[in-house]
């Protein structure tokens, strides 16, 4: 039976309808899962609504740095900036306000809050690292890093400030990790809060570093460490970096001394230690600047009995390799001994025709009469 107006049996027609709604809903879940794809990923929120009796009344979020330090935005997002909160709050008629910061990872919440840590600011015990500067107090903990403004600073502030740390989102893993860079810096003699933990040339170029931000190379991701030192005879700038091999590091600390010649009355030296280069630049003696500069000295830890998974008994690739060689030998056994079977006896009666002759078909196989 053939429908009028149409070449296609009736059959057919039965069953296109089915097979495109199949391929209509197979289409709308495409372009569902592409419209998700395409809108931001929702970022989960950073401050709480209420804390330490602070009760929230407005918030801002956002992914504009611009928002959060109009000057320093491309400093934050050489950090890892991904998005921000700010919020204000109250409480007895007082009034907080607290921008929060959020990075990729702690190493750049770390960097941030060097960054804006100032030497006259005093040390304060919250979050992972904290200072605070009359009503301003300035702390992160894991990738988020917080700047709070009080309307005046009480004998609580510390302590509801600590609160907030502990209600903050947190990362875990190796995002949590903070830089082992400073591990390598000297301590002694370092200028309180004068570490600033640099990863990119926008942080570099407004701090007062000994070497030019061309010269440090950031094509290679160095990592940077610069401090203060005050020695008997006067001040330097301290700056240690990290790159990812010695040989780099080699490079470019001979570019490094033969862009910075001896000035009188100024004190230029640089080493390298493993992957670390170190530069010190000021108004010290040469026996002051070769001190601290051989308190630097880079230790790699190597375990050579540690299970690494790459030895040919944990290689799936080594066991894949071997099973089909072992099929292979097996085949081959199986066709040769199949062959010799087969042809060996038709050989033997051509080559020994006296010793094996071909039997008719009613000697070669045992039959039973059972006839009447």
């Amino acid at each position: 039976m053939v429908v009028r107006g149409s070449a296609f049996p009736a059959s057919s027609m039965m069953k296109f309808p089915h097979k495109f709604a199949i391929l209509l809903v197979g289409l709308l879940m495409a372009t569902c899962a592409l419209a998700q794809q395409s809108q931001p990923a929702q970022q989960s929120p950073i401050l709480p609504k209420i804390f330490a009796g602070w009760e929230q009344t407005s918030a801002q979020t956002g992914t504009d740095p611009a928002v959060v330090d109009q000057a320093s935005s491309r400093v934050l997002k050489e950090y890892g900036f991904t998005d921000f909160e700010t919020a204000a709050y109250t409480q007895d008629g007082r009034k907080l306000t607290v921008k929060a910061a959020r990075f990729r990872d702690a190493t750049g919440a770390y960097g941030a809050f060097t960054f804006y840590r100032t030497p006259l600011m005093k040390t304060e015990t919250i979050g992972t690292m904290a200072a605070s500067d009359n009503d301003r107090v300035f702390f992160f903990r894991s990738d988020v890093l917080v700047m709070a403004d009080f309307d005046h600073i009480t004998a609580m502030s510390a302590a509801e400030m600590r609160e907030l740390a502990a209600d903050l989102p947190a990362k875990g893993g190796e995002s949590s990790n903070l830089p082992t860079l400073p591990n390598y810096y000297p301590r002694t003699e370092l200028q309180p809060n004068s570490a600033k933990y640099v990863l990119g040339p926008e942080a570099l170029s407004v701090l007062n570093t000994p070497v030019a931000v061309s010269l440090v190379d950031f094509s290679m991701q160095p990592e940077i460490l610069l401090g203060k030192y005050t020695a008997n005879n006067g001040n330097a700038d301290f700056m240690l970096i990290s790159y990812p091999t010695p040989q780099i590091a080699a490079a470019r600390l001979r570019t490094i001394e033969a862009a910075n010649p001896q000035q009188q009355g100024t004190t230029f030296q640089a080493k390298r230690s493993g992957p670390l280069v170190a530069v010190i630049k000021g108004q010290i003696s040469a026996g002051d600047a070769k001190s601290l500069l051989a308190r630097v000295n880079y230790e790699a830890d190597v375990t050579w009995n540690e299970n690494t998974g790459l030895s040919k008994r944990d290689n799936i690739g080594n066991l894949v390799i071997a099973a089909s060689v072992l099929a292979g030998i097996i085949f081959l056994i199986s066709v040769g001994t199949g062959a010799l079977f087969g042809f060996g006896r038709v050989l033997l009666q051509k080559v020994f025709p006296d010793k094996f002759q071909a039997h008719s078909d009613e000697a070669a196989f045992i039959k039973l009469n059972l006839r009447d």
